[in-house]
């Protein structure tokens, strides 16, 4: 049976690599693809982010059942720092079910683009810092 311990740092490198994935999008000139290729791993790259902090937090004895309550926890732990912005950013990975609706595309492509990259990359960097679960 996989540890804690060891279920957290290969998900933690898994949301490394989409993180990594996301960041690289943004070098691009951008068009429709690129756009959808931002809003595909961005939706990678979140539930990997929720599902990392989850993993944290259960080391903690924290139970969340899902991504709100994830982030929620995270907040009051210092993972995140910003609730308002990861509020927007749970808002955004709804909306990418409606990407067929140009409109919706290219409000969550400005969003990643602007706000939400940098705010996956910041949550990357402080779970990288902090004592693995127990």
């Amino acid at each position: 049976m996989t540890s804690l311990q060891d279920r957290f740092q290969q998900r933690l490198a898994d949301f490394d690599r989409s993180n990594a994935k996301l960041q690289a999008v943004f070098a691009e000139a951008e068009s429709e693809l690129v756009r959808d290729a931002t809003i595909q791993r961005f939706e990678i790259a979140y539930e990997l982010a929720w599902k990392t902090m989850k993993l944290w937090l259960a080391g903690k004895d924290i139970d969340v059942r899902n991504a709100k309550d994830t982030l929620r926890a995270a907040l009051e732990q210092g993972i995140i720092d910003d609730g308002n912005a990861w509020a927007r950013l749970h808002e955004m990975r709804n909306l990418t079910s409606h990407v067929y609706d140009e409109g919706v595309a290219q409000q969550v492509f400005f969003f990643m683009k602007t706000e939400g990259h940098q705010l996956i990359a910041e949550a990357l960097r402080r779970l990288r810092t902090l004592p693995p679960p127990s």
